[in-house]
């Protein structure tokens, strides 16, 4: 294979490509209406979503960040409760806290699958905490078995942050078959672009299986009104456009063929990498299933993770370092008083990760060429 072209990390283009002759349509009736906002679109996506996903009530809204906000809100968790997050992890879920007034308690994550570590939690629990952020990062469940535990154990509201991993179910255990974000009392989503199931531009979306608790959602994204001009509770402005929810109503027809050519591309990276000596290719939990919004290697050391980030800018193969820092040394966090060494897989991580392109247009011949490009003894 020869190219000319960068090799995206995500190939956004070829997707709508191949999706037009569907998406231009159902935009172009969206333009025709001329209802842009909360046009009939928004709760056809809302209820065709719940159905894919199995859960009972689907609040959209305008992107993941307020929809953990608005879980936060609803949960009327209050300055001064503390939440448990992963440390290694997007800024996400930790900002809309601090927004709120409330205290980030980091803990560190599993060294094989990235996500939160349950042996972490429990001495994290003080009286002050009301809630953990069971975040699945890169497209894998963390162990809800062992944290759903904890939380009932402790009386504490279970919020999944679902942006990454929208399709995995759990695969064993007391929620084998459950899709991800409906677990806990509350699930989120993000539809950013890049996301499997993806806009044009951005998006988000609420889990929750309790119709009271939909129903103070909805109304806190739509300004804490049910009844125009009539305000139950202090709220937000957060909805997804009509336009946006025509476009997902097109992808959601395609996941699980996203979800399957993200598994296959996943599936060739590995059996080539698995060969190449100092790299450790994903880790696939025992307990959820994995669709692979990102595939992300591990590397001996940053030394050897830095090199092949070279290599492949220098063959115009996009990659990305997903995180570079462990949110406890990032600035705006400096008032948790947390030193490096607090969280050393976290920290390790971020020395030593690296992300390669990983989208629904993959081939087997774009996954050779990229791992072709890839040689660690090269110094």
């Amino acid at each position: 294979m020869t190219t000319t072209k960068t090799i995206q990390i995500v190939d956004l283009q070829s997707q709508y490509q191949r999706l037009k002759s569907e998406i231009d349509p159902a935009v172009q009736a969206v333009m025709t209406d001329g209802n842009f906002i909360n046009g009939k679109q928004v709760s056809q996506f809302a209820d065709e979503l719940s159905a894919y996903t199995g859960s009972r009530f689907t609040i959209p809204c305008a992107n993941g960040t307020d929809a953990l906000q608005l879980a936060y809100m609803a949960l009327d968790l209050m300055p001064g409760d503390e939440i448990i997050i992963p440390a290694f992890n997007y800024v996400a879920a930790a900002e809309a806290a601090c927004l709120l007034g409330l205290t980030v308690v980091f803990t560190d994550v599993d060294p094989g699958s990235f996500n939160m570590d349950p042996a972490t939690i429990e001495s994290k629990i003080t009286p002050a905490t009301k809630a953990v952020v069971a975040v699945h990062l890169f497209g894998q469940g963390c162990d809800l078995d062992a944290i759903s535990s904890i939380c009932e154990k402790h009386n504490l509201f279970l919020i999944e942050d679902n942006a990454q991993a929208i399709g995995a179910e759990m695969t064993k255990g007391k929620f084998a078959g459950k899709k991800l974000g409906t677990i806990g009392h509350i699930g989120t989503t993000s539809f950013f672009p890049s996301k499997n199931l993806g806009c044009m531009g951005d998006g988000g979306a609420l889990f929750c299986q309790e119709e009271e608790l939909a129903a103070r959602i909805k109304m806190m994204a739509n300004h804490g009104q049910k009844v125009k001009y009539h305000y139950d509770y202090i709220g937000i402005n957060s909805r997804l456009d009509t336009i946006q929810a025509a476009i997902l109503r097109v992808k959601l027809e395609h996941l699980d063929e996203f979800t399957r050519a993200r598994q296959n591309a996943a599936s060739a990276y590995t059996h080539i990498l698995k060969e190449k000596k100092g790299i450790t290719p994903p880790a696939i939990s025992p307990f959820s299933s994995h669709v692979f919004h990102q595939y992300t290697i591990l590397f001996e050391n940053s030394e050897s993770r830095d090199l092949v980030k070279a290599q492949l800018q220098e063959a115009g193969i996009q990659s990305m370092i997903y995180y570079p820092s462990s949110l406890h040394l990032q600035k705006a966090y400096a008032e948790t008083n947390l030193p490096s060494g607090s969280f050393p897989v976290s920290e390790s991580l971020c020395e030593r990760v690296l992300s390669l392109p990983m989208h629904s247009e993959m081939t087997n011949e774009l996954v050779e060429f990229i791992c072709s490009k890839i040689d660690v003894s090269h110094r």
